[in-house]
């Protein structure tokens, strides 16, 4: 599957050339199967008549919000993740209310920031294209270039997604989250559960924790009975306080970059999941792998980021006006093959009264 790990740099020229490139690439990374962008019909391309300035508006105001919080990326990955597990991509996890995701305990200390952009480029995209956006391809689209801007590969993110009506039930988000302290088959159960099946994807994806913090009460098991000079230290910088936060890459935590997997190596992974997938036989071969060759790890990251980023939502769905809150009158637009191929492009929409 062919991926592109060309950076964003400054300039405009060069944001056209990757734009280029990514719509190049676009055929080699759709998927095939039932829950995949070919059933969505999701393509790079999706918004280049509605709204052509999308890109250009999403890598600004990821870029200011990393001048001010580098921490924004770590956000942006961790909501995104949360997001796309339970019901896939539909930016449920935003939506507020008594029975929302974000008052689930998987997703207690959500970054607000992060939040709080997606609606904030979602108002702007909004002001310049009208509802053409919705606030799920935003958050994709943003945490593609916070990845990059970070240091990052480009990620070639497929749009043209819905967003959902409600949250993910509370079963959903239970059962398609793992724990901090899971085992390794139990990762590997659940990525396999969501199409994720090939084990460099669970690896890499895990890679995201380069630019990522964990507060200690979710490495206590880590700490309790520490048996090394890192577990010591740990212990030691953790002390009584659960809510501390320890950088998940000790070498390197604000760039994304292989270190994650250097540190792993080095038996120095902060969760028991981390350290889980150095250890055991069926994933160290890649921890090894991907901390000798930074290239092969961008190259798989991208992909399985495109992989996971096509995760098909509930099905029909809207374009919120407010990506912390449903439309009024619980109008969702939908698309419908039939009436994309009459309108003669990948844009064409129809209104229909929700269920």
């Amino acid at each position: 599957m062919a991926t592109s790990t060309t950076r964003v740099v400054r300039g405009s020229g060069v944001l056209v050339a990757i734009m280029a490139m990514a719509m190049a690439v676009a055929t080699a990374t759709m998927m095939t199967n039932d829950d995949t962008a070919a059933a969505w019909s999701l393509a790079v391309d999706f918004h280049a008549l509605s709204c052509p300035d999308l890109h250009g508006m999403v890598h600004s105001a990821v870029a200011a919000a990393r001048g001010q919080d580098v921490q924004v990326t770590a956000g942006l990955l961790r909501i995104f993740f949360h997001d796309c597990f339970p019901q896939g991509c539909d930016a449920s996890i935003l939506l507020d209310g008594w029975n929302s995701e974000k008052k689930m305990i998987q997703n207690e200390g959500l970054q607000q920031r992060a939040l709080d952009l997606i609606e904030s480029i979602r108002d702007t995209v909004h002001k310049r294209c009208g509802a053409t956006v919705s606030c799920a391809d935003i958050l994709a689209l943003a945490t593609g270039y916070a990845v990059t801007l970070a240091g990052g590969p480009w990620i070639s993110m497929p749009l043209g997604r819905r967003d959902s009506l409600e949250p993910a039930p509370f079963w959903a988000v239970n059962n398609s989250l793992p724990r901090p302290d899971a085992d390794v088959n139990t990762l590997i159960d659940r990525f396999r559960s969501k199409g994720l099946g090939d084990h460099a994807d669970l690896v890499a994806l895990s890679g995201a924790h380069t630019v990522g913090k964990a507060r200690c009460k979710n490495f206590r098991d880590r700490i309790s009975r520490p048996n090394d000079d890192f577990t010591w230290r740990l212990a030691g910088f953790c002390g009584n306080d659960g809510n501390r936060q320890q950088n998940l890459d000790v070498i390197t935590p604000d760039t994304f970059d292989n270190r994650y997997f250097v540190d792993l190596r080095n038996r120095q992974g902060v969760l028991t999941t981390d350290q889980g997938i150095a250890n055991d036989g069926r994933t160290s071969w890649l921890i090894k792998g991907f901390a000798d060759n930074q290239a092969w790890f961008f190259g798989q990251f991208a992909q399985s980021m495109v992989k996971l980023s096509q995760m098909r939502g509930a099905g029909g769905g809207e374009i919120r006006g407010n990506c912390f809150r449903r439309n009024a009158g619980g109008i969702n637009l939908h698309q419908t093959q039939t009436d994309a191929a009459a309108a003669g492009d990948d844009e064409a929409t129809t209104l229909a009264a929700s269920a």
